[in-house]
Formats: C-alpha cells, structure tokens, sequence
C-alpha cells in the first residue's frame, strides 16, 4: 500500500558528463567543522559525483550573515551551484527561507513539492515541518534543505543529483545553465 516512490527519468550513460562547481552551506548555531555532519554529506556527495566542491561554510541561524555569504557566491563568478542545509524548519531561529526568498530571481516551486514526496518516504506527516525551497539568483541555482543527514540524503540522492547530472533525461538543469540569464 506505502510503495515507494519511483521517479521516471534516467541517466543516459553515453553522454558526457559535465561536472558543475558546488558550494556547500551549513546554516546552524550549534555546528563547527568538526560537528558538521550534514556538511560533510554534502561536500562527499558532490564529490562522489563527480562535481567540484567550489566552497564550504558554516554561518550561524542569522538573516544577514546568510544572505552576505549567498551573495558573495553568486557574485564571485566560481559557483554554479548553492546547497545550503540548516534553518528550514518553523522554530524561531529558522530563518533560511527569509533570508533566500527575498534574493531568488525565480522559485523552482516544483522542488519543494517533490522534496516533500521523497521525504515523506523517509520520515512521514514530519516532512510538514521543512521549508525547503530552490531558485536561481543571478543564473545561479540555489537549494535549501533541512538540516538533519536524513533529508540531505534524500533531497541530494533523490532529487538534486539527478538534475546536476548532465547525462539525466529527459532534461536536467546543467543543460540550462547556459541559458539562466537570457534576456
């Protein structure tokens, strides 16, 4: 009756693949780069990948301080890509949806709502209290995702991966990445 969710779409192995620059973001009062277990997740995912980790860093639960470091990534020309962990939930220091939104030059709404199908696989009616969200600021695509290893591991394993996968298909985001700021 609970089956699980299975995604159409594949990996055409004899196309090339074309690895993108990644920056990684904890969003959290309480870790350091020794406790940064959702972090280290990530920067191995990306790396198994095939990806290159373009940064790394850890800000605290502060509007400000995410945004400083959103932006210094999008203007620095050496990141295609942002997956921040942390700060999606609804207590009061969650704050990455405030601090993201208002910087997004579009919402990839669609993230959300398949984020919430993987994960409520993994943890159930639990997944009502994440936030996650996607967009792109500035031709640069932006993922936000709770900050627990199980929801890093399902949001990269099963949906993030697959459309940073150039070889995906029917289509992935790589292949619009050359596109994300036409007029």
């Amino acid at each position: 009756m609970n089956a699980p969710f299975t995604p159409g779409g594949k990996i055409d192995e004899t196309k090339p693949f074309t690895p993108v620059r990644i920056a990684v973001l904890t969003i959290s009062d309480t870790r350091d780069e020794e406790s940064d277990t959702s972090g280290d997740l990530l920067a191995g995912r990306v790396r198994d990948a095939g990806h290159e980790l373009a940064d790394r860093a850890i800000v605290p639960d502060d509007v400000v301080r995410i945004r400083e470091q959103v932006k210094a990534w999008v203007a620095s020309g050496s990141v295609d890509v942002i997956v921040t962990t942390g700060g999606t939930g609804i207590t009061g220091r969650d704050v990455t949806p405030e601090a993201v939104r208002p910087l997004l030059d579009k919402e990839i709404d669609g993230f959300s709502v398949v984020f919430h199908m993987v994960s409520y696989q993994s943890v159930g009616l639990s997944t009502l209290q994440s936030r996650a969200l996607a967009g792109l600021i500035k031709g640069v695509f932006i993922f936000c995702l709770p900050g627990s290893n199980g929801a890093v591991k399902d949001g990269w394993d099963k949906v993030i991966s697959a459309q940073l996968d150039s070889r995906h298909g029917p289509c992935n985001m790589v292949e619009l990445m050359p596109r994300l700021l036409e007029a």
